[in-house]
């Protein structure tokens, strides 16, 4: 008999497609809902031992990421600039001290991870800010749509990171961001379970349809937001005069030996 789960997005029913080696000791069965393609673990049991570190060794490209969110958050938060914003799952703080640097009010808020670059500036979670920021923090939600509930009560604007999956899902050894050998991300999202969640609770979905995400109450970022940013990124990478300078990254490297390590 084929193994079934229920679709935390949609309620549909989920069918077991592949199994991986979570944390090199757990056999773990990945299920794919055909109705909205999301996918999911079974209920992850080895959570604990996952967060023993709130950060992944493997996680090589922590630095790159933030100081790359933060340029785009720049562009993307013009319209909101004199507002106020929480970094949601925001590590140790590194982004929120950024977009401070930069001029922005940014709080943080993790917790799994201790603030270390932004002390001072945590988050009231009993007041609303104009945007909140969610990079690399969907995957790693165990109940989606309660989480993007919490999100909501925080702000009305979500800007999110997510590696958006394929469908058919891809198997475990053959996409990288299964990373099961930290067993952090559990949760894979499709353009289609975005556009679930955007119905559900009345919001719209702008997406660059690969890894970057608004969803919102208010139509406060232009349609074209994705296209100009795009541009945006082009600009900013060809006037960037350290491209001369560097040689190719150690950071999917560095990864890859962590992994082994591991």
């Amino acid at each position: 008999m084929e193994k079934m789960q229920i679709c935390k997005i949609c309620g549909e029913q989920s069918k077991r497609f592949d199994c991986g080696r979570v944390l090199d000791k757990y056999n773990a069965n990945y299920y794919h809902c055909s109705s909205c393609g999301f996918v999911q673990t079974e209920e992850p049991y080895w959570l604990e031992e996952s967060y023993t570190s709130a950060i992944a060794s493997a996680d090589t490209g922590i630095l790159a990421r933030n100081l790359r969110n933060a340029k785009e958050l720049l562009f993307l938060l013009k319209p909101l600039a004199d507002g106020s914003f929480i970094d949601f799952g925001g590590g140790h703080g590194i982004l929120t001290r950024i977009m401070r640097d930069y001029g922005f009010d940014f709080f943080h808020y993790d917790k799994y991870a201790e603030n270390l670059f932004a002390r001072g500036f945590d988050a009231n979670l009993c007041k609303k800010y104009h945007a909140i920021t969610a990079y690399e923090s969907f995957e790693h939600f165990t109940e989606p749509l309660k989480d993007v509930e919490k999100l909501l009560s925080l702000s009305d604007t979500i800007i999110f990171s997510t590696l958006l999956i394929s469908s058919p899902p891809p198997k475990v050894s053959d996409w990288w961001y299964y990373v099961p050998e930290t067993g952090q991300h559990i949760s894979f999202y499709s353009r289609k379970s975005l556009q679930v969640i955007a119905k559900r609770y009345n919001l719209l979905l702008q997406s660059n349809n690969k890894d970057l995400h608004i969803l919102s109450k208010l139509p406060l970022l232009e349609k074209k937001i994705f296209p100009q940013l795009k541009w945006y990124n082009r600009i900013q990478k060809k006037l960037d005069i350290t491209r001369k300078f560097k040689k190719k990254s150690k950071t999917r490297g560095d990864m890859q030996t962590m992994l082994e390590r591991q």
